[in-house]
């Protein structure tokens, strides 16, 4: 971003008021079972206020933290894409004339980008900086059904195709600590991501939070918390295999203290941070290093 832009550059996270056609009944009902009641949008701004107000509060909260920088505004709680052109062209537009704004990421579905949004961000890609952001998750289909995420991947890498065509940004999130899978099981997603014509990936250690469908999940045994070791370790393996121009936007995530199960250990999140850079010390290596391209994905 200060190569980009010169200064530092920060998000600020808004919720437009969407919903998600996995809960709205669309295609599905009751949402992934991950996720929040906010839609994943736990430290976005609230939705009581127009956006505008929301922006202006949530940048000057992180001003506090930087005091000089530029911005992007990251359109985060639930789907950001689930409306007609003319109203995302509303949301999106009066946020680009905020002054200090540089671009935009929007969070969304696969399966939430017709032919003409498409059109739409091909456009702003054009004027602006931009990032569309969407959750893979994982690449195994039987994880996809427990979390109820009801899309499959070939959806994914349909969607991928789509924007790529417009030369827009494309950011995966993926989940490591998902109900039944194995450290392979993980790896494997991440090797999937590698191989996709994606230029950013977020990878999110699993927060289980209070009032979400996965508490049930985990009551019933489904679940198990990731050690801090072995989530450090799955990290460095994944970083090793993936191309070394992929942007990392996330390496692990917050959630809040007082919606938070487990695991406990992720509060303490630099703590993680410098256990990833002591791993990758210790074990003389890097994002890349075993990366190879293949043919396929």
């Amino acid at each position: 971003m200060r190569e980009t832009f010169g200064e530092k550059v920060f998000k600020v996270m808004l919720d437009a008021g969407f919903t998600c056609p996995n809960r709205d009944g669309k295609i599905a009902t009751g949402g992934c079972t991950f996720c929040s009641a906010r839609g994943s949008g736990d430290f976005a701004g609230s939705r009581r206020d127009d956006l505008v107000t929301q922006f202006a509060k949530i940048r000057d909260l992180q001003h506090q933290k930087w005091p000089e920088a530029k911005y992007i505004g990251y359109f985060q709680a639930y789907t950001n894409t689930y409306a007609p052109v003319e109203e995302l062209r509303e949301y999106y537009e009066v946020i680009l004339q905020q002054p200090g704004v540089v671009g935009l990421s929007i969070a969304t579905r696969p399966d939430c980008l017709p032919d003409n949004v498409i059109e739409y961000l091909a456009e702003l890609n054009q004027r602006t900086y931009l990032w569309v952001e969407m959750g893979l998750q994982t690449v195994h289909e039987e994880t996809s059904t427990l979390i109820n995420r009801a899309h499959d991947t070939q959806c994914y890498l349909d969607a991928v195709a789509k924007l790529r065509k417009h030369n827009i940004r494309t950011c995966a999130h993926i989940i490591y600590g998902l109900p039944g899978e194995t450290h392979e099981m993980m790896l494997e997603t991440g090797r999937a991501v590698s191989q996709m014509d994606v230029q950013g990936i977020k990878i999110h250690l699993l927060h289980l939070m209070r009032k979400t469908p996965m508490v049930k999940q985990y009551e019933a045994g489904l679940l198990r918390f990731l050690e801090k070791d072995e989530y450090v370790k799955l990290i460095v393996d994944t970083l090793e295999i993936l191309p070394p121009e992929m942007i990392v936007h996330r390496l692990t995530g917050d959630a809040p203290r007082d919606l938070l199960i487990g695991p406990m250990w992720s509060l303490k999140k630099w703590e993680v941070l410098n256990a990833f850079d002591a791993e990758l010390k210790a074990r003389d290596t890097w994002q890349g290093k075993k990366w190879k391209a293949s043919e396929g994905v």
